[in-house]
C-alpha cells in the first residue's frame, strides 16, 4: 500500500491519462514558465518540476535551469534525458539548500503546495526567499483554495482533454482514476488547501512582497497562482 505522496509520485501513476495528456501538460507549462524569465542569462529553479518533458524549452530561455523533484525515480529519469544539456542540473529537494544565497532569478513551484504540510511550506518559502536575488521572484502555482473539489478538478481536466483532442481517454483515465491509489491518498492523506489571504500572509511572512496573479499556470483556473518579489 502507498502510505505518501512521495512514494505515490516515485512510481507510474494514473494522474495523465493517455501520453499526449501528459506531453500536452509539460508542454504547456514549458511555455508559460519560458514567458516568465526574465533575461537570457537568468538561473532558475523549477521546485517540485515532475517528468519536465520540454524543459529544454525553458533552458533555452535561461542561463541555468535547476530541476528539483522529491522522486529518487524521477531524478534519475531527468538526468539521463537531459545528461546532454550542460545548462540543466537534476537537484533533490535537500539540495536547494545547498545552493548560492542571491543566486536565483526566478523560482517557480507548480501544483506543489498541496502536498506539503504548512510547515513544509513554510520552510520553501523561507528557502526559497533565501536563494532569490533582490529584485527575484516566486511563482508558487496551482494552489488549491478551500472550496475547490474533485469535480472541479474533473471537469477542468475534459475541458482541456476537449480542446487538445484526447477527451474519450480522459474519460476512461477519470474512471481509472477513481478506482486508483490517487483517490484512496486523496481521501486518507488529504490535499492542503490554502485561502487566498492565508497564502498572502505567509509569502509575506516568508519576507516576500505578494500578490494572486490574475492566471493560475496551467489548464485549471479553479486554482490560484501567487507571484512573491524579493
Amino acid at each position: 500500500m502507498v502510505t505518501s505522496w512521495r512514494e505515490f509520485w516515485d512510481r507510474d501513476n494514473p494522474i495523465y491519462v493517455n501520453a499526449r495528456h501528459k506531453a500536452r501538460h509539460y508542454a504547456g507549462l514549458a511555455q508559460e514558465i519560458a514567458a516568465l524569465v526574465p533575461h537570457p542569462g537568468a538561473h532558475v529553479l523549477d521546485h517540485g518540476c515532475g517528468e519536465a518533458l520540454s524543459a529544454e524549452r525553458v533552458a533555452g530561455a535561461c542561463g541555468r535551469l535547476y530541476l528539483c523533484e522529491a522522486s529518487p525515480r524521477q531524478r534519475d529519469a531527468l538526468a539521463q534525458r537531459y545528461a546532454a544539456c550542460p545548462t540543466i542540473t537534476v537537484l533533490a529537494p535537500d539540495d536547494v539548500a545547498a545552493l548560492p544565497a542571491a543566486g536565483l532569478d526566478l523560482v517557480v513551484a507548480n501544483s506543489l503546495a498541496q502536498y506539503l504540510t504548512g510547515p513544509e511550506l513554510d520552510a520553501c518559502l523561507r528557502e526559497w526567499h533565501r536563494a532569490l536575488k533582490p529584485g527575484g521572484r516566486l511563482i508558487l502555482a496551482d494552489v488549491i483554495p478551500p472550496h475547490l473539489g474533485a469535480a472541479a478538478d474533473a471537469a477542468a481536466l475534459l475541458a482541456f482533454a476537449r480542446r487538445d483532442g484526447f477527451l474519450a481517454a480522459a474519460l476512461l483515465g477519470l474512471a481509472r482514476t477513481f478506482l486508483s491509489d490517487y483517490r484512496a491518498l486523496r481521501r486518507r492523506l488529504g490535499l492542503t488547501r490554502h485561502g487566498e489571504a492565508e497564502m498572502l500572509a505567509r509569502l509575506t511572512a516568508a519576507g516576500f512582497t505578494a500578490e494572486r496573479m490574475p492566471r493560475n499556470l496551467g489548464h485549471n483556473q479553479g486554482r490560484m497562482a501567487f507571484v512573491g518579489r524579493v
